[in-house]
């Protein structure tokens, strides 16, 4: 039997170093911020790998030697990591890495609401419309009155129809989501819990981290090099695996580079992560776009996959915001929770006019941007920039010669002149003196753009 003064003597001792520890906490949070002031004022990178990796090992050590729980501490210090970094960057607001692809569409948009004409390179966006048959699929929606709420997972005969695309899947291993975004944000919040580690490989679309960082997660981030023809180092990936590491997110055809990663590496990196029972999240949304051999990860049987994909790039229905997720029954039930507790289900007239473009696929669309990529190689040869021509997607990441500042230049420059691209410093620290281009413009625009982008180049 407990007795009550020694129960609430526990009691108060808890509570005495539950106290403690927030004052350390604070304590720890304001020399972060002194951190971020020193970065800001020499231009000091945020995130330092190797720092970040020393204090892990301390950490480690010291658990060992006075019995923590090795996985609790690495949770408990991504955590105070993860708020360190925040800070820092409240302090660094005003550094490049901020800007992105939205960033300058936004402000693109913003010169156009003015009266000045802007050439969009810097947004995927296809220039062409989706399916006939998908303006003919809204109005027998509404005619039939299908405007009302669905199970939150979408529709049978939607799921049906996606899970046909590949072998082996069934129906309620589909998830239908409001676009590829959620579908992503819905996987890490499935699968990641706070204070746990992503593996993501850079250059990569930002909204992977800006998805992980939201829940209190930590991303640790593997760089791949134009040198190295953008394959990842599978040794990098292997040092970077922790006890607490929950996923790794692919992309391929990569967004920004447009590369495809090769089966072998895949496959190593698969089998890495079934060793290490790591999720992997394969974001395929360029998949229709692919001009070399490319395998979706759901050929790999990896019972801890999940694929994400969307209507977005491949129909032409970015502003019909849905997408999809293949994976196993238990995660798909997992995301179903989440999305019924945040949207309760995408619009069903939409999922109609998916199921319509899923079965009257367009045929030309993927040759077209193929045509636009082949012109602007011609044209990106002749100007003094570095790049590796796209296995597939939709754009070009070129290299300037220069530093990020110089870039950053351009990128204002090419904006005055009416021409929008997107930072490379969007897609990851290492890449300041990068920037993406889109082929999501007819010919005779992506010329007239790529002669203002030749002639600012020039100019410097």
């Amino acid at each position: 039997m407990i007795e009550g003064g020694g129960l609430d003597g526990l009691r108060t001792q808890v509570r005495s170093v539950t106290g403690d520890i927030i004052h350390l906490v604070k304590k720890r949070m304001d020399i972060a911020q002194k951190i971020g002031d020193i970065k800001n004022r020499f231009n000091i990178q945020i995130e330092d790998e190797a720092v970040e990796q020393e204090i892990q090992n301390h950490a480690q050590e010291l658990g060992r030697q006075i019995g923590l729980d090795r996985n609790f501490i690495g949770r408990l210090l991504n955590l105070l990591l993860t708020e360190s970094v925040r800070i820092q960057k409240d302090q660094t607001s005003k550094q490049p890495d901020q800007l992105n692809h939205m960033t300058m569409f936004m402000r693109a948009k913003n010169l156009e609401s003015a009266g000045k004409k802007i050439i969009h390179l810097e947004v995927g966006e296809p220039d062409y419309l989706p399916p006939r048959s998908v303006k003919d699929a809204l109005v027998k929606a509404y005619e039939r009155g299908q405007v009302r709420y669905t199970e939150p997972r979408g529709i049978s005969s939607l799921r049906t129809e996606i899970s046909k695309q590949f072998p082996g899947v069934e129906k309620d291993q589909v998830i239908v989501t409001p676009g590829a975004r959620f579908a992503v944000f819905s996987a890490i919040v499935a699968a990641v819990s706070i204070g746990e580690e992503v593996l993501i490989l850079e250059p990569a679309w930002p909204a992977y981290k800006e998805c992980v960082e939201f829940i209190g997660a930590k991303t640790k981030v593997i760089n791949t090099s134009l040198e190295q023809g953008w394959d990842p180092e599978f040794d990098q990936i292997k040092k970077l695996i922790s006890k607490n590491t929950r996923m790794l997110i692919l992309n391929y055809p990569n967004n920004p580079t447009g590369k495809i990663i090769t089966q072998d590496i895949l496959q190593k990196i698969l089998g890495l992560a079934q060793e290490n029972g790591i999720f992997v999240l394969s974001d395929e949304v360029y998949a229709g776009y692919a001009y070399s051999r490319f395998k979706s990860i759901l050929d790999y049987g990896y019972d801890k996959s999940i694929m994400v994909s969307s209507f977005s790039k491949s129909y032409a229905m970015t502003g019909f915001r849905i997408g999809y997720a293949i994976g196993s029954k238990n995660i798909i039930n997992k995301m179903t929770q989440i999305q019924a507790v945040a949207i309760t289900s995408v619009a069903e007239p939409i999922q109609y006019a998916a199921l319509s473009a899923l079965r009257n696929k367009p045929t030309n669309n993927a040759q077209r941007i193929r045509k636009r990529l082949e012109f602007m190689n011609k044209r990106l040869k002749e100007m003094p920039l570095e790049f590796r021509p796209p296995d597939g997607g939709m754009y070009f990441f070129v290299r300037f010669n220069g530093d990020t500042k110089n870039t950053l230049d351009i990128v204002e420059d090419l904006l005055q002149k009416g021409v929008a691209v997107a930072p490379g410093i969007g897609f990851g620290k290492c890449y300041g003196n990068f920037l993406r281009i889109s082929a999501c413009q007819p010919i005779g625009i992506l010329e007239r753009g790529l002669d203002i982008i030749e002639s600012v180049i020039r100019s410097r």
